[in-house]
């Protein structure tokens, strides 16, 4: 399997760094919502479309997995299409998902429009680390963190204002469909800004030489099991307490402050990360906090809620964002770098959405979510285990890059 090299950038007229940089905000604003702002209204919508919790559990699924496939196709789209006209399809996706769901009448066509968002998300998750690093390539690490903070953020923003609207509409659809707005302007301001991309083929890149390194493997296994973390927290932990009492909006508070606790470790950890190349004393520390936070669930969810929560929530999103830079971190090419972080959000994201659905059959067969978070758990192990090999000392060993320019 092989594609040509991507697109540069560099002979077209260059944004400012303030555009840049609110494309990436408003960009990763709106990759989360139409995630996180299902689970507070779970009880609503399969009262209202006879989606079972496995049906439920598609709407997080089909996303994921969406955002796996469709992340190996993100180099083929650079050097196709280019990354501007691929995140403007992307965002089209996102607003066209969000506003149909104000028309769906039945399970099936709300796990359409997900499958519309997914695709959208996935497509700006494939192409948008690489047009950072070729765009910014001095500042990597501070706008990763600041794109991985949004993220987080807009998986806040969709588990606080959907509830939100749905109770002051009277109408789950309605919030649902709220979200439309904010991924309409993004696209105005992509179409209108984001530089365009030049199309140059210098070399042949092989994606399949990629996928015969352990290294590539290995990313892709923690950044799906971190992410699996993060499917079911958004998935299941507004219902999870909903079975003891809470309302719609309290459970929605509890996801949304786990999300804001994603947003500041996602923007902070990268900044104080930096001085030092080698990631692995910060991916210990986020780690822990994730072992915690599912421990806390799984065994004491009553004792400390918001704790169990927010330490959750600092877990994952430090987490994620330094995963996004390990990745960029093992080549120095913008192309290669691109190449690999796609590769590993589409192994890492398909394996991301599966958790969900276990959880919701390890909940039919024990009768509650326990058993869920101690496999997460588990998984938080496993994770530490792997990445503890991951040294700077091993970044060009690993992938072999030495000496073979973009050809690989």
């Amino acid at each position: 399997m092989s594609v040509s090299s991507i697109h540069n950038a560099q002979p077209a007229p260059s944004a400012s760094t303030a555009v840049l940089l609110a494309a990436v905000v408003l960009i990763g604003l709106n990759l989360r919502p139409f995630i996180t702002g299902v689970g507070p209204l779970a009880a609503d919508i399969s009262q209202a479309t006879g989606l079972d919790l496995k049906g439920i559990s598609l709407l997080t699924l089909v996303p994921m997995l969406l955002m796996g496939v469709f992340a190996f196709a993100g180099p083929v789209l650079q050097a196709r299409i280019g990354g501007r006209l691929s995140m403007v399809i992307a965002l089209v996706l996102l607003v066209a998902g969000s506003f149909l769901r104000l028309f769906t009448t039945n399970g099936w066509q709300l796990i359409g429009t997900a499958a519309l968002l997914g695709l959208g998300a996935a497509v700006v998750q494939a192409v948008l680390p690489g047009v950072i690093k070729r765009q910014l390539p001095q500042r990597v690490g501070m706008v990763m963190g600041l794109y991985s903070a949004m993220l987080m953020g807009g998986g806040a923003l969709g588990a606080q204002v959907s509830p939100w609207v749905a109770t002051a509409t009277g109408n789950w659809h309605v919030g649902l469909a709220w979200m439309a707005l904010p991924a309409a302007v993004a696209l105005l301001l992509v179409a209108r800004y984001l530089p365009r991309d030049v199309p140059v083929f210098p070399a042949r890149l092989s994606l399949s030489a990629y996928l015969r390194r352990p290294r590539v493997w290995l990313l892709m296994v923690c950044f799906g099991l971190v992410n699996g973390g993060y499917s079911t927290a958004v998935a299941w932990l507004a219902p999870f307490y909903r079975e003891f009492g809470w309302s719609a909006s309290a459970s929605g508070s509890l996801l949304a402050y786990m999300s804001v606790c994603q947003a500041v470790t996602a923007l902070t950890l990268p900044i104080l990360a930096r001085k030092g190349k080698d990631r692995r004393p910060w991916l210990a520390l986020v780690l822990a906090m994730q072992a915690i936070g599912f421990a806390g669930l799984a065994f004491w969810p009553l004792a400390a809620p918001l704790i169990w929560s927010m330490l959750l929530g600092a877990g994952l999103g430090g987490c994620f964002a330094l995963s996004l830079i390990v990745a960029l971190d093992h080549l120095p090419d913008p192309t290669q770098a691109g190449t690999l972080s796609a590769l590993m959000q589409g192994g890492g994201f398909l394996i991301a959405a599966m958790p969900p659905w276990i959880v919701a059959a390890l909940h039919e067969s024990t009768g509650g979510f326990g058993a869920g978070w101690a496999m997460h758990l588990g998984c938080v192990v496993v994770v530490a285990a792997l990445y503890w090999q991951v040294s700077p000392a091993s970044y060009a060993r690993s992938m072999n890059m030495a000496g073979k320019g973009a050809a690989v």
